[in-house]
C-alpha cells in the first residue's frame, strides 16, 4: 500500500504538469490579443470540455489518493488501486463525458507517454482486483456505504443516524409514492423538521443548528439513497436561506431564517423560463413598482415544489431597459399554499403541472403571473439589480448539495443491483458469480467514493471560506456521471426485471437522469469549469 501510495504521489505532479500543458495549448488556441475570445472558445467547445473533464479527473485522483492515506482496510485499498488505474487510463485513451463523447488529449492538442510509475499503477486494475472487491462488498451487504468514508466521528454518527431514519420511513415508501406521482407527505416533511434537515447550516442565532456543509452533504446523501425527492427537500431550504443570509436585510435574515430553519413555511426557487433555460441572464418575467410594492408579469417553468410552499425566490427584470443580467433583482415573493383542488390560490398567480420521468415527489410546474404583487419590503436585500449577483453567490453549496444527492442516488443503484446480483439465480448460480456482473458492481463502487471523496472535499473547502466553485463544479460534473451510470448498469444486472416498473431500480433509473440536467447541466457545468480554468 505505501508503494502505491508513494508511486500516485509521483504519478500526481505528473499529471499536474499534464493539466498544466493541456490548459496553455487550449488558451493559446481560444485567446485573442491575449484574452479569452467567447467565439473561439466555443468553436473550440470540445476541446474546452474535454479540458474541463480531464481537471476533474486529476482532482478527483488527488482525493482518492488523500482518503486511501487517512484510511485502513484490505477493501478501502482495493478501491484505491482500481480507482487510479482506470482513470489513469482514460486520461490516456478517453474520458467519457457521455456515452458517445469522449474527452481525448488530442482534443486539446496534446499527447502524454505515461511514465512507468503511471503504468505500473494503470496495471492495478485487473480482473482479479475487481473479483475480490466484489466479493468484499457482497460480504457487506447491509451497509450503506462500502468503504470507509474517511470522516470524523459526529459526522460519522449524524450518517448512521439518517440512515437508519431513512431505511425506516422512506424506503418502504418511496416506489409507491413515485408510482403513484405522489407528492412527499406532509408527516415525511414533519419528521425533517423536527430532525433539524431544514435549519442544518442556518446559523444558530437564527434558529438553525448552525451545522457545516459537509453534514448537509452526508444529510442529502443519506435520504437521497432512500429517494431523490426526499433529499431535495432540504435542499430547497438550503438555498433560500443561503440567499438571504448572503443578501438579505438583518429584517429579512429576523424574519424569514427561522421560519425556514423549523420548517414552518417551505420555498421554492422561481428563476427558469420557457426560452432562457440556462441562459438565466435573459429573463423576462418583470417586475415593476406600484406604490411600496411591485407587480410581477411573465412565466416561469420547471418550477419544483411549487404548489404547497408558502414563499418563492423569484427572480425578475425590474430595469425594462436592460436585456442582461444587471437589470434582475430576487424577491422573497409570499403565496399561499395549494391544495390538490386548488394548487395556486393566490391572487395574480397560475400554475399547471409538467408531467415528469422522475423526481417525482415534489412535482415540477410551469407558473404564470399576472397582476402579482410582491411586498415592498420583500426586494432582497432592499436593492434593484442584484439578483443574479445574489443568485450566483449560492451556486457553490447549490452545486455541493447535487453532487450529494448523486452519490445518494448512486449508492441506491449499488445495492439495488447488488441484492439482485446475490438473489437471481442463473445456470445454477448467482448472477455475481459471473464476472461481467461482478465487475459492474466493482466499478460503481469505486466510482462511487471517487466522487464522494471529490464532493466532501468541495464541502471542505466551502467550509473553510475558501472559493471552490471549480471544485463544486467538478464534483456535480462527475457525480452525476456516476449516478448515471450506475443506475444503468444495476438495471442492467436486473435484465428484463428491471424494465419492470415493480421493481425498484426503474425509478432509480428515471431518478438518476435528471442529475446531468438541473443545477447547471452537463454541458454548461464542462463550460464554466473550462473559463475558471483558463482564466
Amino acid at each position: 500500500m505505501k508503494d502505491m501510495q508513494h508511486r500516485t504521489e509521483t504519478v500526481l505532479s505528473e499529471l499536474d504538469d499534464l493539466l498544466g500543458r493541456a490548459t496553455t495549448a487550449l488558451r493559446e488556441r481560444v485567446s485573442v490579443e491575449g484574452r479569452i475570445d467567447s467565439a473561439a472558445l466555443e468553436v473550440h467547445q470540445h476541446a474546452a470540455h474535454a479540458l474541463s473533464w480531464l481537471a476533474t479527473y486529476v482532482e478527483a485522483l488527488r482525493q482518492l489518493h488523500g482518503w486511501s492515506a487517512r484510511v485502513q482496510g484490505h477493501m478501502e485499498a482495493l478501491i484505491a488501486q482500481i480507482g487510479v488505474g482506470e482513470y489513469l487510463t482514460q486520461i490516456a485513451g478517453g474520458i467519457p463525458m457521455s456515452q458517445t463523447e469522449f474527452a481525448r488529449l488530442s482534443d486539446i492538442g496534446i499527447d502524454w507517454q505515461p511514465s512507468d510509475e503511471a503504468r505500473a499503477l494503470m496495471a492495478g486494475n485487473t480482473a482479479e482486483a475487481r473479483a475480490e472487491l466484489t466479493a468484499l462488498i457482497t460480504d457487506s451487504k447491509g451497509a450503506a456505504t462500502f468503504g470507509a468514508s474517511g470522516l470524523d466521528e459526529d459526522l460519522e454518527m449524524i450518517r448512521d443516524q439518517f440512515r437508519r431514519w431513512t431505511d425506516d420511513k422512506v424506503v418502504p415508501q418511496a416506489h409507491g409514492w413515485h408510482l403513484e406521482d405522489q407528492l412527499i407527505p406532509m408527516e415525511i416533511i414533519e419528521e425533517l423538521a423536527e430532525l433539524g434537515v431544514f435549519g442544518l447550516t442556518i446559523p444558530e442565532e437564527f434558529g438553525g443548528l448552525g451545522m457545516s456543509k459537509a453534514a448537509m452533504v452526508v444529510v442529502s446523501e443519506e435520504l437521497s439513497r432512500g429517494y431523490i425527492g426526499v433529499g431535495s427537500l432540504g435542499t430547497r431550504s438550503e438555498i433560500a436561506a443561503e440567499l438571504i443570509i448572503c443578501g438579505g436585510t438583518e429584517d429579512q435574515k429576523a424574519r424569514w431564517l427561522p421560519k425556514l430553519a423549523s420548517g414552518e413555511i417551505l420555498p421554492t426557487a422561481v428563476f427558469t423560463e420557457p426560452n432562457t433555460g440556462s441562459d438565466l441572464g435573459s429573463l423576462r418575467t418583470r417586475a415593476l413598482r406600484d406604490g411600496d410594492d411591485w407587480v410581477v408579469t411573465g412565466n416561469k417553468t420547471w418550477i419544483t415544489h411549487a404548489a404547497r410552499t408558502h414563499i418563492m425566490t423569484l427572480l425578475a427584470r425590474t430595469d425594462p431597459d436592460t436585456t442582461d443580467y444587471r437589470g434582475l433583482s430576487m424577491f422573497i415573493a409570499e403565496k399561499t399554499p395549494g391544495t390538490d383542488q386548488d394548487p395556486f390560490p393566490t391572487p395574480g398567480m397560475t400554475g399547471g403541472e409538467i408531467e415528469v420521468l422522475g423526481y417525482r415527489g415534489m412535482k415540477e410546474y410551469e407558473l404564470g403571473f399576472d397582476g402579482f404583487r410582491v411586498a415592498g419590503a420583500n426586494l432582497l436585500g432592499g436593492q434593484t439589480g442584484q439578483g443574479f449577483k445574489q443568485l450566483m453567490q449560492t451556486f457553490e453549496s447549490a452545486r455541493i448539495q447535487t453532487a450529494a444527492r448523486a452519490i445518494g442516488v448512486a449508492q441506491n443503484a449499488l445495492e439495488l443491483g447488488l441484492q439482485y446480483a446475490l438473489d437471481r439465480k442463473q445456470f445454477g448460480k448467482p448472477l455475481v458469480a459471473f464476472p461481467r456482473v461482478a465487475d459492474k458492481l466493482a466499478m460503481m463502487a469505486v466510482e462511487i467514493m471517487i466522487a464522494r471523496q471529490l464532493t466532501y472535499f468541495s464541502a471542505w473547502e466551502k467550509d473553510h471560506g475558501h472559493r471552490c466553485d471549480l471544485e463544486a463544479g467538478m464534483a456535480k460534473l462527475l457525480g452525476a456521471r456516476v449516478a448515471w451510470s450506475s443506475a444503468d448498469n444495476a438495471l442492467q444486472i436486473h435484465g428484463g426485471n428491471g424494465f419492470a416498473l415493480e421493481y425498484q431500480i426503474s425509478r432509480v433509473l428515471c431518478d438518476a437522469r435528471i442529475l446531468n440536467i438541473f443545477e447547471g447541466a452537463a454541458e454548461i457545468q464542462a463550460q464554466v469549469i473550462a473559463r475558471r480554468l483558463l482564466g
